[in-house]
């Protein structure tokens, strides 16, 4: 299998280390793992693509009508006065006219069927004049029809040869739709990436258990699930670990044997309770922590054996910004995918706040539609911990380390919550200032 690391890629010459520069080491080394395997098209929504779709033929076949109507040859049409054809045969989806067609003839055709051999416009039939003369129907089209119309040409949707889909693409239906259009039942797919799911902390509890004193539920993991499935992983949820360091380091160890990847959240940092990052250290190698970012700063990758393990801060608002700007990218790769880069959006702040100089941040936002613009409208409290923040938000503001203030009317990056297949709570509110 091959590594999902490489050893010596990373250099901890910093105390921590800038947004960017991390996410180019992990995109520069992180390969996909998985094994492939053929899929039937039927169950390939939401795998990520392992081998190339090409074209064997063009799409369409063939030149084909786009409507219900007749078919003629534009060279024996007075686009000016309109023409009179007699009507020769017929042409439907699948059944293609055989008979010879005089030089002036035309061929009643519907939607989809392919355009007779020198014929090249189809009049569209409700504009059509059919008319009976002795034992024969004549069809007068009127004038006004460009050569062409109403005529799907062969290979306009694709040519013979052309790469349909590449390889790392996560298919979706219309991609699924495309591999039919071309024959094929079944594409090779990566196997699912298999994520272990850890929680840390003698003060959590599963949700279900009794309440007591200095305790708080376990909303990391269930957010960590879903994460993970939107990001078309299979995560395993392995529970919660107590502050010791030799349960820590034997979970870690056991699963770093079962799994792709292990993603654990809380013992990220260095107290004397946090022991994620000595047993990823005792047990394989750390690769990254410490990054400058705000919230999730005390983050750590590395790898044990071949697993690569991703420890998150315990905060949830850390835990989500962290995924969605690390992980996730992490595992999707990892996957077979296409490294995910989220869309920004440069929108007006309708808001005034400082930052600090040195370090990326990530805001929560949401969208404002203001005298017909939409605008940002930040969250206006900043808890890591404040679950309430990621439920009202429709995504994320991203500044720059040198941004210090940003003043409202300023254009800021907006990073929908809808770009990582979810978020769709979007309820435009519209203000009049």
């Amino acid at each position: 299998m091959t590594a999902k690391l490489v050893n010596d890629c990373f250099v901890l010459d910093r105390d921590r280390l800038p947004h960017r520069e991390a996410l180019e080491i992990l995109k520069s080394r992180v390969t996909p793992v998985t094994r492939t395997e053929q899929v039937p098209l039927a169950q390939v929504a939401g795998r990520f693509l392992a081998e190339p779709v090409v074209t064997v033929r063009p799409i369409p076949a063939h030149d084909n009508a786009a409507v219900d109507g007749y078919a003629f040859a534009s060279a024996t049409y007075d686009a000016a006065k309109g023409s009179a054809f007699p009507i020769v045969g017929e042409a439907a989806a699948g059944h293609p006219f055989q008979g010879p067609i005089p030089a002036a003839g035309a061929v009643r055709i519907f939607t989809g069927a392919a355009m007779p051999a020198g014929l090249d416009t189809v009049a569209m039939q409700e504009d059509v004049q059919v008319e009976e003369r002795g034992p024969d129907c004549w069809a007068f089209i009127p004038p006004g029809l460009k050569a062409g119309a109403n005529r799907r040409l062969a290979g306009e949707d694709a040519e013979t040869g052309e790469t349909l889909l590449e390889p790392g693409v996560r298919l979706r239906p219309q991609d699924i739709a495309s591999a039919a259009a071309i024959g094929l039942n079944s594409v090779a797919c990566h196997l699912p990436l298999k994520v272990a799911v850890l929680s840390t902390g003698d003060e959590i509890l599963r949700p279900g258990e009794a309440f007591s004193a200095g305790k708080v539920y376990d909303a990391n993991a269930p957010m960590l699930q879903g994460l993970i499935a939107a990001a078309g992983a299979k995560a395993i949820d392995l529970g919660v670990l107590p502050d010791t360091r030799e349960l820590v380091a034997e979970a870690l160890s056991d699963a770093s044997g079962a799994f792709d990847a292990i993603v654990i959240s809380g013992g990220a940092s260095q107290g004397q309770e946090d022991h994620v990052v000595a047993c990823i250290d005792a047990l394989g190698q750390r690769h990254l922590w410490q990054i400058a970012i705000k919230p999730g700063r005390p983050m750590s990758f590395g790898q044990i054996g071949d697993c690569v393990v991703l420890g998150l801060p315990g905060n949830p608002v850390a835990v989500f910004v962290c995924f969605l700007m690390y992980v996730r990218p992490v595992l999707t790769r990892l996957a077979g995918g296409a490294w995910p880069e989220p869309p920004r959006y440069s929108l007006p702040a309708d808001f005034t706040q400082k930052k600090k100089a040195g370090r990326r941040e990530f805001w929560r936002a949401r969208l404002v539609e203001k005298n017909g613009r939409l605008v940002v409208a930040k969250f206006p409290r900043d808890g890591s911990g404040l679950i309430s923040s990621l439920r009202e938000a429709d995504g994320l503001i991203e500044l720059g380390e040198n941004v210090e203030e940003v003043r409202k009317g300023d254009e800021v990056d907006f990073i929908p919550f809808s770009a990582f297949g979810f978020g769709d709570r979007l309820n435009l509110t519209s203000e009049v200032s």
